[in-house]
This record gives C-alpha cells, sequence and structure tokens, in this order.
C-alpha cells in the first residue's frame, strides 16, 4: 500500500523494513538510527531500549524537530519522561510506538512536510 506522495522521493523514506532492519530509500541499515527528510541516515548508539538515556534524545533536540517517532522493535515501549526532557523543553512531542508503525507514522509525516524525526532501535541481537 503506498504511504506518501511521488513528491517525496527527493527526500529520506522508508522503503522497507523487518526485525533485522530498514530500507531508507532502498539502502538497507541494520543498526539504529535516526532518520529526518533532508538528511541522510545517522547511526544512532542504542543497541537496545533499555539502553536509551537523556543524552540520547539530548543529540536528536539538536536537530530541532517538530517531532519525533521512536520505533521500540517488535513492540510498542514508552520511554520515562525524564529521558525525553531536553525535547519537551522545546515543546517537541515524542510519539513512542512499534517500529513497523514508527516508520509508516514516518512517512505519512514527511509526506505531509513535517519536521520530523525518525529514531529507530534495531536490536542487532533480534
Amino acid at each position: 500500500m503506498k504511504l506518501h506522495s511521488d513528491n517525496t522521493q527527493q527526500y529520506q523514506t522508508v522503503t522497507g523494513y523487518d526485525a533485522s532492519g530498514v530500507e531508507i530509500n532502498a539502502q538497507r541499515y541494520q543498526y539504529s538510527l535516526t532518520v529526518m527528510p533532508e538528511t541522510p541516515p545517522r547511526a544512532w548508539n542504542v543497541a537496545r531500549f533499555e539502553d536509551l538515556s537523556a543524552a540520547h534524545f539530548e543529540e536528536i533536540a539538536k536537530d530541532k524537530p517538530d517531532v519525533v517517532v521512536l520505533g521500540t522493535g517488535e513492540r510498542q515501549r514508552f520511554v520515562h519522561p525524564k529521558l525525553v526532557a531536553s525535547l519537551s523543553a522545546m515543546h517537541v512531542g515524542v510519539d513512542c510506538m512499534d517500529s513497523q508503525a514508527a516508520c509508516r507514522t514516518y512517512n505519512v509525516l514527511m509526506g505531509e512536510g513535517r519536521k520530523v524525526t525518525l529514531a529507530l532501535i534495531i536490536d542487532a541481537g533480534a
């Protein structure tokens, strides 16, 4: 099913995903990363959900996104509000969802022209 319009081809779009990785513009990544529409994907030093710290979200805050979509793996998990305080202080929402839903949501928001960051945790041991 098509989730975005054709005019998004110049942007970083999720083109596929599974438990072991994600494809951005048909290039495969098998490690945690952050993705923004106009910025190439960047490695995100998070091996597992349990490893998340405030510093991980402070790194994302530097990009000044409108919203952050956090993909937490195969199941939805929620971060403690203390971890996302840097984003909350900027009035940036963090939506936590399973990684497949996060990828779909990112594509929709990106297609709407939003300054969205997809923060995707890919557990290399999964």
